[in-house]
């Protein structure tokens, strides 16, 4: 569970929320359905236009996602990488097979079982490093749609609020809920940028954070299965493959 999302929520909402009151507002006055359709609606309905419909469909997992710590503990991944490859010295490459069945992150698994295959080196790297990439860029495109939506909702709020002024500007005749009219056309424009800042923006952003350090393990795989495949001693797996790692976490692990 990635706690820093939930927390951020709850004291970005709290935040304002709780100096709104100190001010002397109600939580009342922050409630307007109108705005919300305006708002929300109008930034799916943006985001729509945009983007295609395959990739909109995803948007409730992509938010998910930022709840969610990235899988795989890099130190983890070295000391399987070192293991391989005092296994693959003494028993040879043929032998990782039955090794691999065990491996639970596809990619690496499909790496180590072209190694067992006996594909060119170079034809492994292109491979990964292709597959690596084009999940970047799958990636990419999730977070463009938050970045988007954080543009839009701003600008929804905007037009909430000047269609809210207009009703008030048709009912000068009733001076007495005057000031209560305007008010409530400017939450339209509180709740877009609200959502923009506190919801769409830093969610892309941790997206965008995950992803690239899902590419980065990506990468140390790429090399781990390398060195693997060419026979390396696991003293030097585990000094290669530790560079990819920040030097508190590095060398860890007992050395097979």
């Amino acid at each position: 569970m990635e706690l820093s999302t939930p927390i951020g929520l709850v004291l970005g909402f709290g935040a304002l929320l709780g100096a709104f009151m100190m001010e002397g507002g109600s939580p009342i006055m922050l409630l307007s359905p109108s705005a919300a359709i305006i708002v929300l609606g109008g930034t799916i309905a943006a985001i729509l236009i945009a983007f295609p419909l395959k990739s909109v469909l995803v948007l409730p997992k992509l938010l998910m996602q930022t709840f969610f710590s990235p899988s795989g503990d890099p130190q983890e991944i070295v000391n399987a990488f070192v293991g391989l490859a005092d296994k693959a010295r003494r028993e040879g490459l043929l032998a990782l097979e039955e090794d691999s069945k065990n491996i639970e992150d596809p990619f690496m698994r499909k790496g180590v079982m072209l190694v067992v295959d006996g594909v060119d080196p170079e034809v492994v790297r292109d491979i990964m490093e292709t597959d690596a990439d084009l999940v970047a860029e799958r990636h990419s495109t999730g977070q463009g749609m938050l970045a988007a939506m954080g543009g839009f909702a701003p600008t929804m709020g905007i037009i909430g609020t000047v269609m809210g002024l207009v009703n008030v500007l048709s009912n000068l005749a009733d001076p007495e809920h005057l000031g209560e009219s305007i008010a409530v056309a400017f939450i339209a424009t509180l709740y877009g940028v609200v959502t923009a800042n506190i919801l769409w923006l830093p969610m892309g952003n941790k997206l965008k954070k995950k992803s690239e350090t899902e590419l980065h393990v990506r990468y140390l795989m790429v090399e781990g299965v390398l060195a693997v495949q060419a026979g390396e001693n696991p003293r030097i797996v585990r000094e290669k493959l530790d560079a990819f790692l920040p030097p508190a976490e590095r060398g860890s692990g007992e050395e097979a």
